[in-house]
């Protein structure tokens, strides 16, 4: 028999779940027991030589089952501290590139444990389209709000599982939009993810050997550090040419405004402003690829960094958000059911998104003099210093605030994977950007990164180059 909830019920079931004291208790001891054992791991250290064998084992396992070799023998303990992260082999890396810009706190932060147990407690352990969680809401409003502070028209958010799903949906709201145009503006040297279609935006022909062209793209060129002006002029005069070529076509202009697989070149305002104008009165949607800078400059958002609130159509978040999100104004909102999807997001990696969110702006990260100013001043000069003690070893750095990256030797991918192996044999994890020159990027934490860890990175990698060259000679 099912009886009838009381009228004067003020609160559900889960809200005592969670308010009970032995969630409290359970987390503390949980914390504490981290806590404990993280911080032992606070340097630097080689493999223990009683699990080399088993690791071995692990890493041919690996290869099996994925059909390849990893670019690293690397395999996680599941523990870490601040920026140390301890492999299966029990050796001790400092990590400079966090996932890739995932792990925005770090490693084992408490915070983000936290936010994962409240997650393991939802009744799903995944969020969708027919179950949703406040969370949820709350993750979705956060990100507009952010993404809306200086202006953008930016009303609605769909999170998602992967960058590569908010950029697909990203561009299937464009394409819906202005349908029957079907082509796609972009960027020499773009990425935007793997997956069929996005293959065919991204600008590298060999990651869509043997695939069909899903999008017909057209690039413009990037804006040049070295000639800014004449680059400016040519992505202008180029892309009134694709205007005049393809007239009515296009269904979106696509850009990240930081360039980041590609190999981090910075935009900047004029550089934009210069190619929005005309795309604005051209009415072609613009689609700001933010999976990798968001957090990373002097605003939450790189557009918002280089001022150009008013031409953000369509924008996408992710890596660092733990769960990815498509960003649209009302007037995107489709016509036709095309932006349902299974998951949405696991319930922990909402809850580690919305911790994330609170730590960046506890820690103060942005603003012009903010902790991503000060950190990457830091980090710039060290390597500056570590570029004239090797300039044959490394020229550089480039980069745009907190991601930074360094061109290694002659700019090959096997000058930039040799350096890149023996970092990681020292124990300093970074990883390989662009082509023509391949270069070598870090992308520390902006939540937790002292001035500390920048020294033990330059102290790491001042020892790599040191190994490099003595190799080449």
């Amino acid at each position: 028999m099912v009886q009838s909830q009381s009228a004067t019920h003020t609160s559900t079931h889960a809200d005592s779940l969670r308010r009970d004291p032995r969630i409290a208790e359970a987390k503390r001891l949980i914390a504490e027991a981290v806590s404990d054992h993280g911080a032992q791991l606070d340097h630097v250290r080689g493999p223990s030589e009683p699990l080399r064998p088993q690791y071995e084992r692990l890493l041919e396992r690996l290869q099996t089952v994925r059909g390849g070799a990893p670019i690293w023998p690397y395999l996680s303990s599941g523990l870490g501290h601040e920026l140390y992260v301890e492999l299966a082999d029990g050796s001790v890396k400092l990590d400079m590139i966090g996932g890739i810009g995932v792990h925005g706190c770090g490693h084992s932060h408490p915070n983000i444990i936290d936010a994962a147990i409240d997650g393991a407690l939802e009744d799903t352990v995944m969020q969708g389209n027919l179950q949703q969680h406040p969370p949820t809401v709350e993750m979705c409003e956060r990100l507009i709000s952010m993404a809306s502070s200086s202006g953008a028209r930016l009303d609605h958010c769909l999170l998602s599982t992967s960058g590569a799903m908010a950029n697909e949906n990203a561009l299937k709201i464009a394409l819906h939009h202005k349908a029957p145009a079907d082509r796609i503006l972009a960027f020499d040297n773009a990425f935007a993810g793997r997956s069929l279609a996005l293959a065919a935006l991204t600008d590298r022909p060999n990651y869509r050997i043997g695939l069909p062209l899903a999008l017909q793209v057209d690039y413009l060129p990037f804006r040049s550090a070295t000639n800014p002006e004449l680059s400016r002029q040519c992505a202008v005069d180029e892309l009134h040419r694709l205007l005049k070529r393809h007239p009515g076509r296009y269904a979106a202009f696509w850009a990240e405004p930081i360039a980041g697989e590609g190999g981090y070149y910075p935009g900047s305002h004029d550089f934009f402003k210069a190619l929005c104008v005309p795309l604005r009165e051209a009415g072609i949607p613009i689609i700001f690829d933010e999976i990798q800078t968001f957090s990373r400059t002097t605003r939450p958002f790189a557009f918002q960094h280089y001022k150009l609130d008013e031409f953000a159509d369509i924008v996408t978040v992710g890596k660092i958000t733990q769960v990815c999100a498509t960003l649209y104004g009302k007037d995107f909102v489709p016509k036709g059911p095309v932006l349902s999807q299974t998951f949405t997001g696991a319930s922990a990696s909402i809850a580690a998104g919305l911790a994330t969110l609170d730590a960046l702006e506890a820690n103060g990260c942005f603003g012009a003099e903010g902790t991503n100013v000060k950190r990457s001043r830091y980090f710039a000069e060290k390597l500056t210093e570590l570029s004239e003690k090797y300039p044959k070893q490394m020229q550089g750095p480039f980069g745009e605030v907190m991601m930074l990256v360094f061109t290694p030797g002659d700019g090959s991918f096997e000058h930039a994977k040799a350096l890149l192996d023996i970092m990681y044999e020292v124990g300093l994890l970074g990883f390989v950007c662009g082509s023509n020159p391949t270069r070598i990027r870090f992308l520390p934490p902006p939540t937790i990164t002292t001035h500390e860890h920048i020294d033990a990175a330059i102290e790491l990698l001042d020892k790599a180059l040191q190994k490099w060259k003595l190799s080449m000679s």
